[in-house]
């Protein structure tokens, strides 16, 4: 039987990190009547719902990996609450119902750790923690967005029986990201920033006070997490959420020193602490990886950094910033 996969987002950050790992991917599975529709939004709006339906319609997919999302970083989240919420319900709103009416499957929808609740009673977080209290005001409305898909996801897995669940990545890197200063995530926004500063010759600023901690994925070592998913995820009535982040917790400021040491720029790195830091804290149970893929390894945060940079100065006039 063929197995379909299509890819919603497909050139976005994790889109071409499959792209990256596909072919590996391929040479280890038993078949080889494997075929990937990497989607764009150029090719399909998925916030209309007939163009949706008649793009799944024609491809027919088996297996979807939902990543299509209305994202961006901290500024973006405060300044655009409501587009983050409508256009992020409209859009897994119209996937979902869809996937379902072409009979998908297997349909594995990925979120993000801003959804959970700030503070959590307990550290590190699980999937447990998700609806124990509001998230974080920063990002809220797109926190909100996520958690629906995720009672979305149960909804079809209860009345109908659908193979619809969820993955939560923790924040992720690497080539081929949005290195917007404003609008990108912390990385590739900080790479951005650091590059114009030693352009310009000027200090490299940095946001807040450096020392709210993270948990940095590198996106090639999720996407191979993903593919596993399509044939290994333990699907049934109560599906625990699946959490995807390597152990390793470090600091903004560590994050940004390495940025600047990947510049051979280190000694003008200034932390502005009058800028907020948004959320301190948001460690979370890696034990589903340890789990599930033993002898998975991830790509070491300083390694990634420095890849990303290098990336990043190549493609420097046409990469998204």
């Amino acid at each position: 039987m063929t197995k379909r996969i299509l890819i919603t987002g497909g050139n976005g950050l994790v889109g071409k990190a499959i792209a990256s790992v596909l072919p590996a991917w391929k040479q280890e599975q038993s078949s080889n009547d494997i075929q990937v529709t990497f989607l764009t939004h150029e090719e399909c709006d998925l916030e209309r719902y007939e163009e949706t339906l008649t793009t799944f319609q024609r491809i027919q997919p088996t297996h979807i990996i939902h990543l299509a999302a209305n994202v961006g970083g901290l500024f973006k989240n405060m300044s655009q609450p409501v587009q983050m919420l409508e256009r992020n319900l409209l859009l897994n709103l119209n996937v979902l119902r869809c996937a379902h009416e072409v009979h998908v499957t297997f349909l594995l929808c990925c979120l993000s750790t801003c959804i959970f609740p700030d503070p959590v009673s307990s550290y590190p977080i699980t999937s447990e923690h998700l609806h124990d209290g509001p998230p974080h005001p920063s990002n809220f409305t797109y926190a909100y967005a996520k958690r629906i898909m995720e009672i979305h996801c149960q909804a079809y897995r209860q009345q109908y029986g659908d193979h619809f669940v969820c993955i939560i990545p923790t924040n992720l890197y690497g080539e081929h990201d949005n290195f917007h200063l404003q609008d990108g995530h912390v990385i590739p926004s900080l790479i951005h920033k650091c590059y114009l500063a030693k352009e310009h010759q000027q200090p490299f600023v940095v946001s807040g006070t450096g020392t709210p901690l993270r948990q940095f994925l590198y996106a090639p070592d999720f996407a191979r997490i993903l593919l596993w998913c399509l044939d290994h995820y333990p699907v049934n009535q109560t599906s625990r959420l699946l959490i995807a982040p390597p152990c390793e917790e470090v600091s903004i400021r560590q994050v940004a020193e390495w940025i600047a040491h990947a510049f051979s720029y280190d000694a003008h790195l200034v932390m502005d602490p009058s800028q907020p830091d948004g959320q301190y804290k948001k460690t979370v149970d890696y034990s589903h990886v340890t789990q599930f893929l033993p002898e998975m390894t991830f790509t070491p945060l300083e390694e990634g950094i420095h890849t990303t940079v290098q990336w990043f100065l190549t493609h420097s006039n046409t990469c998204r910033k």
